[in-house]
């Protein structure tokens, strides 16, 4: 990560202590829940006072920076098949730093705005189910809108905004 954030090394960061081996090997091949990284990235905050940082919009534009360093890891290694293959274990340690950077800020995010994300993710999986009916668009990568009106989901403005492959 360019300039630290969530690992918390910078001001306003977000890390909660997650990384330099605080949490034991067990814990962390254990599943962690949303609601434990919220409290923990809530309780990192607030012990350094970097609540003040954390509104909405700069947690949105370090969570946006932090895709941006995501995706430079992809860049330029064209087509990348399932289980990186070839890549050694130096790269998928990064990778998986970055993608935790990217949970992280979107773990607070939402926390400060007020949404229950696993619920959010829940539901909108429950959308997605009914705009792409296996049925209808199994093995195709068509945007809902091409599969006709039997399907449509009016529940708000954004759930036609969205595109293809159920998000």
């Amino acid at each position: 990560m360019n300039g630290g954030g969530v690992e918390g090394e910078e001001k306003g960061g977000v890390g909660g202590g997650v990384r330099g081996g605080e949490m034991e090997a067990a814990a962390a091949a254990a599943a962690v829940s949303l609601e434990a990284l919220r409290e923990r990235m809530a309780d990192f905050a607030r012990e350094r006072d970097w609540e003040q940082f954390h509104s909405p919009r700069n947690l949105l534009l370090a969570l946006v920076g932090e895709v941006g360093e995501l995706s430079e890891i992809f860049q330029w290694k064209g087509e990348v098949p399932k289980g990186l293959p070839g890549w050694d274990e130096a790269e998928k340690e990064h990778l998986g730093e970055e993608l935790a950077d990217v949970l992280l800020y979107l773990v607070r995010l939402s926390d400060m705005c007020g949404v229950d994300l696993g619920k959010a993710a829940l539901r909108k999986m429950e959308i997605n189910a009914r705009k792409y009916p296996v049925g209808q668009c199994k093995g195709s990568s068509k945007k809902h809108t091409h599969y006709g009106s039997t399907n449509s989901v009016s529940t708000d403005n954004n759930v036609n905004k969205e595109h293809n492959n159920g998000v």
